[in-house]
Parts: structure tokens; C-alpha cells; sequence
């Protein structure tokens, strides 16, 4: 029989709070910067790397991550974009660090 599910500590969801508050402002960013080339496809990855099977699973955020940032060097995004897509690189390292490597 397995145990009950409990919720998970405070620093956990302080960090994964912060990681989802920074794709929102790297999304929010990119939709104010409208239009660039690459822009919608952009924001469809920045989508996945928000959605909840990515939360739940930092790894897959990762990946999510490392496309959207190439698809930002390439398109040649505003420096704002670029400021924001390091700020959620950061707020993942962060989770990570907090999680111990783990997933959700």
C-alpha cells in the first residue's frame, strides 16, 4: 500500500512559483515585442515549456527551454527578449537546485 500524497514544502513551490512567473514575463515580453520573425512559433514553445507536464517535469522544461532560446538567437529578438529567456534560465537552475534534481 502506498502513503498519502502530500503537499510539497514551502521552498519548493517558492521556486517553482518563481519559474512560472518568469515564463510569464518572458511571454508577456515577446507579445509586446510583436512582430519579429518567429515570433508565433515562439510563443507556441514558450506555451510547453509553461504547461503543466513541464512543471511537473524539469527536464522536459529544459529542453523546452534550450529551443526557445535558440529560436531567440536566431530570430535576432529585442535585447528584452533575451533578458527574460536568462531570467527564466536562472529561475530553473534555481528549482532545480531547490528540488535536488528531482521532478515534481
Amino acid at each position: 500500500m502506498t502513503g498519502f500524497y502530500t503537499e510539497p514544502p514551502s521552498y519548493t513551490k517558492t521556486a517553482l512559483s518563481d519559474l512560472q512567473g518568469a515564463w510569464e514575463n518572458l511571454r508577456a515580453e515577446v507579445v509586446e515585442s510583436r512582430p519579429f520573425p518567429e515570433c508565433d512559433g515562439l510563443l507556441f514553445h514558450i506555451d510547453e515549456g509553461m504547461s503543466w507536464e513541464s512543471v511537473r517535469n524539469l527536464e522536459m522544461m529544459h529542453k523546452a527551454l534550450l529551443l526557445v532560446s535558440n529560436i531567440i538567437a536566431q530570430a535576432k529578438a529585442p535585447t528584452s527578449i533575451v533578458e527574460a529567456v536568462d531570467a527564466v534560465r536562472e529561475a530553473l537552475r534555481e528549482a532545480v537546485d531547490e528540488l535536488g534534481g528531482r521532478s515534481v
